[in-house]
Order: structure tokens, then C-alpha cells, then sequence
């Protein structure tokens, strides 16, 4: 397990645990972060990362994608 902003750009992830405060898990599970559910990161720009998740593309902070274990 890691965080997903260690992952390869591209290869589709399973996620496997969402870290971090109550607010900070509502607030990705609110933007489709599901424990189970498929991700993939489009591209990282200056520590922030274009992720494709569910069908839909989200920026995402370097600091939240360390909440989101793969």
C-alpha cells in the first residue's frame, strides 16, 4: 500500500484506504474517492495531480493525494 500521489501516471489503482480527518474523507468520498473504487493519475503538474476517477477528471493537492492510500 501507498499513497497515491507515489503512483505511476496512467495504471489504473484500486483504492485501499482514505486517510485523514472526518472532514478531509467526506470531502473525498464527496469528489467520488471510494474505498474499492478505481483510480488513475492523468498527469502530475507541480505537485498536483489530474486524476481519473469514476468517470469523471479531478484535480487533487499533493497533500490530499497522500491521504489516499492505493
Amino acid at each position: 500500500m501507498m499513497p497515491l500521489r507515489l503512483a505511476d501516471v496512467g495504471e489504473p489503482q484500486m483504492i485501499k484506504k482514505i486517510g485523514g480527518s472526518p472532514e478531509i474523507k467526506k470531502h473525498l468520498e464527496d469528489m467520488g474517492f471510494n474505498v474499492g473504487g478505481e483510480v488513475r493519475i492523468v498527469s502530475m503538474i507541480g505537485g498536483n495531480l489530474i486524476v481519473q476517477v469514476k468517470e469523471s477528471r479531478v484535480a487533487v493537492s499533493e497533500e490530499l493525494a497522500s491521504k489516499i492510500m492505493v
